[in-house]
């Protein structure tokens, strides 16, 4: 046999050998029907544990008012560390969400390589809204603005022409999505080995959660309230208000579940009262 044909022979053979490996990845897939893991928002009382071990344990206080700010006001993450003092109205209790700051590797961009920081105006206008503050946001913001002023702590970055971000590290650089993620993770394992420490049987953990997990809290706590559909979309940002309707109706079958589950508890105990 020439080495042209064993060398055809050969290619053949390993592509039978792939189409095999394909037919095999296809048929696993379709057998454990792999698909991603719902995001949840965070109960009441996880959100609870999470803010009350954010708020009273000094090795996690750092963190407390930018994640109270961000389960509190429904911001995505870069729109929450692009805030500037300026787009904070202590006095009348509004933000202004008027950008976002993005952290990105710019390997296919013409202009410099490597990860930094830019600024992004919104794209659309339900981006670009003013959203109001619960009181613990407010005292969350002012918090941290007594904490730099204590530190003479500021902020030394520029992006874009933009500066005095309210959320910066210890080096007054913006804070970024991976390490308030990698912050989440620590303040998880800490706060529930407290709570094991506490009690062998803990009524409440946290779960695994991400930054992304806090906006969904927050529109789930909105949901529970009874708010407006319309105000809810407004307050987020949707462009799409069919966004906001998936939401809502995913936590409004949650919230009718428990409470039937209620219901057949109330009509249990009726019933035992009733046979006696």
């Amino acid at each position: 046999m020439s080495e042209a044909n064993v060398l055809s022979c050969s290619l053949q053979s390993i592509n039978l050998i792939f189409e095999g490996l394909n037919n095999v990845l296809r048929e696993l897939k379709q057998a454990h029907c792999f698909k991603t893991e719902k995001r949840r928002a965070l109960t009441r009382p996880e959100q609870e544990l999470f803010l009350s071990y954010l708020k009273n344990t000094p090795a996690a206080q750092y963190w407390y008012p930018i994640f109270a700010v961000l389960i509190g006001t429904g911001l995505r993450v870069g729109e929450l560390t692009g805030l500037r003092w300026c787009d904070v109205d202590l006095e009348n209790g509004v933000i202004d969400v008027n950008h976002t700051l993005v952290y990105y590797d710019h390997r296919t961009d013409g202009s410099k390589k490597g990860c930094y920081f830019n600024v992004n105006t919104p794209k659309t206008p339900a981006g670009k809204r003013k959203v109001p503050m619960l009181s613990f946001v407010k005292e969350a913001i002012i918090m941290e603005k007594e904490r730099q002023e204590l530190l003479d702590l500021h902020c030394i970055a520029t992006i874009d022409g933009y500066t005095d971000f309210i959320f910066i590290n210890r080096f007054g650089n913006p804070q970024h999505q991976g390490t308030l993620n990698k912050a989440i993770h620590r303040i998880i394992r800490d706060c529930n080995d407290e709570q094991f420490l506490k009690n062998e049987n803990p009524e409440v953990l946290l779960p695994h959660f991400s930054c992304h997990s806090l906006r969904h809290t927050f529109t789930t706590r909105m949901c529970e309230a009874g708010v407006n559909v319309k105000v809810i979309q407004d307050t987020l940002g949707h462009k799409d208000i069919s966004t906001t309707l998936n939401i809502y109706t995913d936590v409004t079958k949650e919230l009718r579940q428990s409470e039937f589950e209620g219901l057949s508890t109330e009509f249990e105990n009726v019933s035992k009262k009733v046979k006696h």
